[in-house]
């Protein structure tokens, strides 16, 4: 009986995906989830290790005008949406080339969090590939149905100024 590594035993580490992923030679863009915020770091691997150029989570909406009293909901699909346009615009800004999507263990489900990162990443200008149907609907993407209301217009203006 073959036992699995200790990572891929946790639920951490794909190792088959990890090694195209750095077979490829290109950037990666780390985007990982937890029960509250949602984490993104550029990495370029060399030999196999790993050098984070930049990093940010979720929290960083706080600071654009994410109101605090929904602070709880960092990790919703406007705040995947939010900082993926955020990422896109930074990696424009400071000229680095087009990366990677790496979502670890994260499962692709058509119309959820992952794919809002994908489409903020669209809109702040790194092309990625990846077909419309899906993405989530707009008004999912601008937070109308959360409980909590959110200055979406005014936080995306923040972000593309």
């Amino acid at each position: 009986m073959k036992i699995n590594k200790r990572r891929r035993r946790e639920f951490k580490t794909d190792y088959l995906k990890r090694i195209k992923l750095l077979k490829s030679g290109s950037p990666r863009l780390v985007f990982r989830r937890t029960n509250s915020y949602l984490i993104v770091q550029y990495v370029i691997s060399k030999e196999a290790k790993d050098k984070i150029v930049f990093g940010t989570t979720s929290k960083k909406l706080l600071s654009l005008g994410w109101p605090k009293e929904s602070s709880r909901s960092l990790k919703s699909i406007p705040a995947s949406y939010l900082l993926g346009l955020f990422i896109g615009k930074k990696i424009k800004d400071e000229k680095l080339s087009e990366p990677i999507i790496d979502f670890g263990m994260i499962r692709m489900i058509p119309k959820t969090k992952t794919y809002a990162f994908i489409k903020g990443l669209n809109d702040g200008g790194v092309n990625i590939a990846c077909k419309k149907e899906f993405f989530p609907e707009e008004e999912r993407i601008r937070g109308e149905k959360l409980k909590n209301k959110i200055p979406f217009d005014n936080l995306k203006a923040a972000i593309e100024k």
